[in-house]
C-alpha cells in the first residue's frame, strides 16, 4: 500500500524534477483538430458496462497467465479532493481497507487471501495520487469460489470499509511510519521543487501522503465522512481481466454493485487542473546530502490527449523526434572529456492539463555551463538545420521493429497489462482502440511522416514563457552556482551560434566481414524429462537448449567459465572487476561506441560480458530474426574486443566526479559500512573511493578480458526461449563452435572472505532527519541441500509474515520490513539472513527486541499449521506460474548446471514445498536463527551522536 507522486526521477544521485513517463515516448500538445474527426474505436475484445447507479465496469477474457485474473477497484477519489482538516485521509483510507470490511473483520482479508495464495504487498496491493485511488487484487481464477470472494471483496472496499476506531489509531504509527520512511533529501528537494513545477495550484498543496498534524489527530468521524462522501459508484470501476467467463463475471457485477448508493446530497467531483500562468520562475536547491549538480529547465504546455487518429499521429512525431535528439545528445557524451555526466532532452507529460519541454543536465562541479551548453547545442542544432533523412530512417525502422515484436506477442499479453490500461481509460478518458488497430496504424501511416514534419516541432521550443529553471546542487557548491541572468545568457549565446550541420553515416553492412571456421557439434544429449538438448562442440564449448512456447519470441541467454577475478592479485582487482564495463563501452570489432548503437538500432539484441569473483560469461536477450546478429556480438567480444581510450577517459572522469559526493547520502555511508564489515575490512570489499578508481588502468582491463575470454573451451551456454532445434544448431556451429579454444582448466579461488564470528553493533551517524535503519545479519555453517533449501524458503516468507504482524500491526513501529535469506556452496557451505527495517530512532531498541523475541518463538514453538498453510498456497501458486516462464527455467537452469545438479530437480519443487511442515522450518530454525553469529547495524541521524 502507498502513495504515488508520479514524476520524480533520481540520475546518479542526483536530484532531478523530470515528468512521468519515458522522453522518447510522449506526446505534443494537440494541434486543432477538425470538428468531424471521429473518436478512436473501443477494443472489441472488452465489454465495458455502467449500472444505473453510475458503476462502471471494463471486463476481458484472458489467458495469460491460465487460471488467473486480476481485479482492479478504480476510485475517482485521491488527494486533490481532501479539504484542510483531511490532508492525507485519502492513502489512510486505502490503508483502512485492509484493516477490516464487513464481510472480513479486522485483518481476516489479508489472511484469507493469503491461504488462497495470494501475497499482501506483492499481489494484493493498493495506490493513492492526487486523483484516484486504486485497489489490486490478483487471483486464482481456478475455482469459482475463488471469483466470488473476489467481487465481494471489491463491493466491501467500495463502500463497507468497517473503519473500526481501534484500527485506525493502531494504522496512525504505520502512516508516520510511512511518511518517516520517505524523508530525506530527495523529499526535501521535492518539497521545494513541486510547488513551483505546479505553478502553485491546489495539487502543490495535497501530497497524498498528508500533514503529520491531520495524521495525528483526525477524528475517526472524519475519515468516515470522507468516505461515504467520495466512495460512491458515479467515481468508481471494476476491472476484471483473466482466465474467467465474461459473461458469469458480468452478471455477479450486476448483482453486487447495483445497490450501491451514493450520498443524498453528494458533492460535486470537481475536475482539477494546473493553468498556465505565463510567468518564469528560477530556483536553487542546495543541501549536503544531494550527491551532485544538475540543471533542469522545463517549459510547460497545453496537456495533450490520446482520443483521435490525429493524437496517434502527433504520438509517433513526437517519438521519432525525441529519440533523434537524445541519440545525438548521447553521442555528445562520449568524449574524452564530456561535457556532462548525464543530458536529455524532448518532450514529456506532466499532470492535470499539463505537459512539458524538458533539457536536462548532470556534470561535474563548476561545469554546469558547459553541460547546459553542450546540451543546447544539439537542440539549437536541430532548430538550424533539423535531423537527416538517414536518422529518420533508422528511428523509423526501430519503431516497427518494436511493434512488429509487440504484435508478434499480443496472444502472450499479461491480464495486469490490460487491467492497468483500462484504469486511465476510466481515470482519464483515454483511448484503447486496441492492438490490432494500432499496429495496423502503425505500420500504414509511419512512412508517411516527413522529415519536415519532425524538424518542425523544434519550433515548440519557446524559452521565453511558462518556463521553470532549477539547480540543485550539493551545499558547498552554493556559491558558485549561476544566477538566472547567466543562465539566460548561456541560451542566447548558443542561440547567436552558427553551428555545423550533423553528420550522419551509412551503418549497413555485417558485423563480422569473414566468416570463421565453423564447428561441430560432437555429442548429443537429450534430456526428454525436462525437454532439454545438450551439445558438445568440437572446440570444448557446452550448449544447454531448452525450447519452450512462453513467448512467442524470445530467446534468453547465459554463458559461465569458471574463473573470475579471483584469478588475479589484488592490484588487478579494480582493473578486472571494471573490465565488462570498459570493454562494452569501447564498442566491439570495427565499431566504436558510437557507432555501435546505430547498427544495432532496431535490433532486438542485447549481449553483455560480465566478469564475478568466481565466474566469466555473457549474457543476454534476443529476438528469432537477430539471433545470428546476437551470435556475432558474442563472437567478437571474444576475438575482437577493443579499447576506445578517449570514450573510457571520460567514463572514468565522470565516476571520479561521482564519488567526491557519494558520502554525502547517509544510505551510500550505511550500505559502505555494512559491506566492509560483512566482508571483514577485506581489500576487496571496502567501499567505492577515489584511490579506487585511480588504480582502474583500462589497458590493464583490456588484458584480463581478453585472458579470461581467451579460452571457450571451459564454457557452457545456455539458452532457454523460442528455440527452433534444428534451425539453431548452424548458427551455434558457426559461431559458438569457432570461439578460440586452448584448454585451461580453471576454477576460482577461495580468497578468505568470511563474515567476521560473534556478536558485533555497529552504529553509523549520518544525516540530518530523524529515522533509523536497522539491519540484523546472522550468519554461519549451513547444510547445503534441497530440503533444507526449501525450508529456508518457508522460513524467510514466515519470519517476514510474523515481523509484519509483530512489528507493523502490533507495535505500529514500522511501514514495512524484509527479511532475506542466502546460502552458498562456496568456498564451504554457509548461510546469511539478513532483516532489516526503518523506524524512529527512539524505538530502535524496542524492535530489535521485538524481532529477536518473533525470532525465539519461532525456535522455541515453530510455525503455526496455518503459517505453514498460508506459505504452501502462496508458493504452489508462485511455482503455477513461474513455471510457465522463460525466466524461471532460465535461472534454474543455470543455476543447476552450475552446481553440477540434475536439471530434472527441478520437476520436483511443487514436491519440496509439499513436504514443508511445521516440524521441518522449525529446525531450521533452530539451526540457522543463531544469535551466536549476529551483526547489528543501525544509521541514525547525526543529532543523535555524542
Amino acid at each position: 500500500m502507498t502513495f504515488k507522486i508520479k514524476f520524480l526521477l533520481v540520475t546518479l544521485g542526483l536530484y532531478l524534477v523530470i515528468p512521468n513517463g519515458r522522453l522518447y515516448s510522449q506526446k505534443i500538445p494537440t494541434e486543432q483538430k477538425t470538428q468531424q474527426e471521429a473518436q478512436l474505436p473501443f477494443d472489441k475484445e472488452v465489454i465495458v458496462g455502467k449500472l444505473p447507479n453510475g458503476f462502471t465496469y471494463y471486463i476481458r477474457k484472458n489467458v495469460e497467465p491460465a487460471n488467473r485474473a486480476v481485479f482492479y477497484l478504480v476510485n475517482k477519489v485521491g488527494s486533490i479532493l481532501e479539504e484542510e482538516n483531511e490532508l492525507g485521509l485519502a492513502h489512510f483510507l486505502e490503508h483502512m481497507a485492509f484493516n477490516g470490511t464487513k464481510h472480513y473483520p479486522k485483518n481476516e482479508l489479508v489472511s484469507y487471501l493469503q491461504k488462497m495464495g495470494v501475497k499482501f504487498g506483492a499481489d494484493l496491493n493498493a495506490y493513492t495520487g492526487f486523483d484516484e485511488t486504486v485497489y489490486q487484487l490478483p487471483i486464482p481464477s481456478d475455482k469459482p469460489e475463488n471469483i466470488s470472494s473476489a467481487i465481494q471483496i471489491m463491493r466491501d472496499w467500495a463502500q463497507d470499509i468497517a473503519m473500526e476506531e481501534d484500527e485506525i489509531e493502531a494504522e496512525r504509527g504505520v502512516i508516520l511510519e510511512e511518511k518517516r520512511l520517505r524523508k530525506g533529501v530527495q523529499d526535501r528537494v521535492q518539497n521545494l521543487t513541486l510547488p513551483i513545477l505546479l505553478n502553485h495550484s491546489r495539487y502543490a498543496k495535497r501530497f497524498p501522503i498528508g500533514t503529520e498534524e491531520v495524521l495525528t489527530t483526525f477524528k475517526p468521524e472524519v475519515i468516515q465522512g470522507f468516505y461515504e462522501k467520495w466512495y460512491r459508484p458515479d467515481l468508481q470501476a471494476l476491472i476484471v481481466v483473466g482466465d474467467i467467463d465474461v459473461q458469469d463475471i458480468e452478471q455477479q457485477i450486476k448483482a453486487k454493485f447495483s445497490d450501491l448508493v451514493a450520498p443524498k446530497e453528494a458533492p460535486e467531483r470537481s475536475t482539477y487542473t494546473v493553468s498556465l500562468t505565463d510567468k518564469n520562475s528560477f530556483t536553487e536547491i542546495t543541501d549536503p546530502e544531494i550527491g551532485g549538480t544538475s540543471l533542469q529547465l522545463v517549459i510547460k504546455q497545453p496537456g495533450t490527449e490520446f482520443k483521435t487518429e490525429t493524437d496517434i499521429r502527433n504520438y509517433l512525431v513526437t517519438t521519432l523526434f525525441n529519440s533523434m535528439l537524445n541519440a545525438r545528445i548521447t553521442e555528445v557524451g562520449k568524449q574524452e572529456n564530456p561535457p556532462f555526466m548525464n543530458g536529455q532532452a524532448g518532450f514529456g507529460n506532466l499532470m492535470a492539463g499539463l505537459s512539458a519541454i524538458n533539457l536536462v543536465v548532470a556534470t561535474k562541479p563548476n561545469e554546469l555551463e558547459k553541460g547546459f551548453k553542450a546540451v543546447l547545442t544539439e537542440v539549437e542544432r536541430v532548430r538550424q538545420s533539423g535531423f537527416t533523412q538517414t536518422e529518420m530512417d533508422r528511428i523509423k525502422q526501430s519503431f516497427i521493429n518494436e511493434q512488429d515484436h509487440s504484435y508478434g506477442e499480443r496472444y502472450k499479453t499479461q491480464s495486469a497489462t490490460y487491467a492497468k490500461e483500462y484504469v486511465q481509460v476510466f481515470l482519464k478518458d483515454k483511448a484503447s482502440p486496441g492492438i490490432d488497430y494500432l499496429y495496423n496504424y502503425y505500420k500504414k501511416n509511419i512512412s508517411n511522416i516527413s522529415l519536415e514534419e519532425v524538424n518542425a516541432l523544434i519550433s515548440k521550443f519557446d524559452f521565453s514563457v511558462n518556463r521553470d529553471i532549477f539547480i540543485v546542487a550539493p551545499e558547498r557548491e552554493k556559491d558558485n552556482l549561476p544566477k538566472e541572468d547567466t543562465v539566460l545568457a548561456w541560451i542566447s549565446d548558443i542561440q547567436q551560434e552558427n553551428l555545423t550541420t550533423y553528420e550522419d553515416g551509412d551503418y549497413s553492412g555485417s558485423m563480422v566481414e569473414n566468416l570463421p571456421v565453423a564447428g561441430k557439434v560432437i555429442k548429443e544429449t537429450i534430456r526428454k524429462e525436462v525437454g532439454i538438448t545438450e551439445w558438445q562442440l568440437s572446440n570444448g564449448v557446452k550448449v544447454i537448449l531448452k525450447p519452450t512456447d512462453f513467448k512467442h519470441d524470445q530467446i534468453i541467454f547465459s554463458s559461465y567459465s569458471p574463473g573470475g577475478t579471483s584469478l588475479y592479485p589484488d592490484s588487478d582487482f579494480h582493473s578486472a572487476i571494471n573490465a565488462p564495463s570498459i570493454v562494452a563501452g569501447s564498442g566491439i570489432g570495427k565499431y566504436d561506441s558510437k557507432t555501435l548503437p546505430k547498427v544495432l538500432s532496431g535490433k532486438l539484441s542485447k549481449v553483455t560480458p560480465y566478469i564475478s569473483d568466481r565466474y566469466e560469461g555473457i549474457n543476454g536477450i534476443s529476438s528469432i530474426k537477430d539471433l545470428e546478429t546476437t551470435m556475432q556480438l558474442i563472437y567478437l567480444y571474444f576475438t575482437e574486443s577493443r579499447l576506445d581510450d578517449a570514450v573510457i577517459k571520460g567514463a572514468l572522469g565522470n565516476a571520479k566526479s561521482s564519488i567526491l559526493n557519494r558520502y554525502n547520502n547517509p544510505e551510500n555511508v550505511f550500505a559502505d559500512t555494512v559491506q566492509a564489515i560483512m566482508g571483514n575490512y577485506h581489500y576487496r570489499n571496502l567501499p567505492p573511493s577515489l584511490e579506487k578508481i585511480n588504480q582502474i588502468n583500462p589497458e590493464r582491463s583490456l588484458e584480463i578480458f581478453k585472458d579470461r575470454f581467451a579460452d571457450a573451451s571451459d564454457f557452457t551456454f545456455v539458452f532457454t526461449g523460442s528455440l527452433n532445434v534444428d534451425s539453431l544448431k548452424p548458427l551455434i556451429e558457426q559461431y559458438l563452435g569457432a570461439l578460440p579454444s586452448i584448454n585451461r582448466k580453471e576454477q576460482g579461488k577461495d580468497l578468505g572472505i568470511r563474515i567476521p564470528e560473534g556478536q558485533i553493533e555497529k552504529t553509523i551517524y549520518k544525516g540530518k532527519e530523524h529515522k533509523a535503519n536497522v539491519r540484523l545479519v546472522l550468519s554461519g555453517k549451513y547444510k547445503y541441500n534441497e530440503a533444507n533449501h526449501w525450508n529456508m524458503k518457508a522460513l524467510q516468507e514466515i519470519l517476514n509474515i510474523k515481523l509484519i504482524e509483530r512489528l507493523r500491526e502490533k507495535e505500529g513501529g514500522v511501514y514495512t520490513s524484509g527479511v532475506n535469506i542466502k546460502y552458498d556452496n562456496f568456498p564451504k557451505p554457509n548461510y546469511l539472513v539478513s532483516i532489516s527495517f526503518g523506524c524512529a530512532p527512539e524505538n530502535v531498541d524496542k524492535l530489535i527486541q521485538a524481532t529477536k523475541d518473533e525470532m525465539e518463538q519461532l525456535i522455541k514453538n515453530g510455525p503455526t499449521a496455518v503459517d505453514i498453510e498460508k506459505f504452501k498456497a502462496e508458493e504452489s501458486r508462485a511455482i503455477e506460474l513461474a513455471i510457465k516462464s522463460n525466466e524461471y527455467w532460465h535461472g534454474n537452469l543455470v543455476k543447476r548446471y552450475q552446481n553440477n545438479e540434475n536439471p530434472a530437480e527441478i520437476l520436483k519443487n511443487m514436491k519440496h514445498v509439499k513436504n514443508i511442515t511445521v516440524k521441518s522450518v522449525q529446525k531450521v530454525a533452530k539451526d540457522y536463527l543463531n544469535t551466536n553469529n549476529v551483526i547489528q547495524f543501525v544509521l541514525l541521524p547525526e543529532e543523535l551522536e555524542k
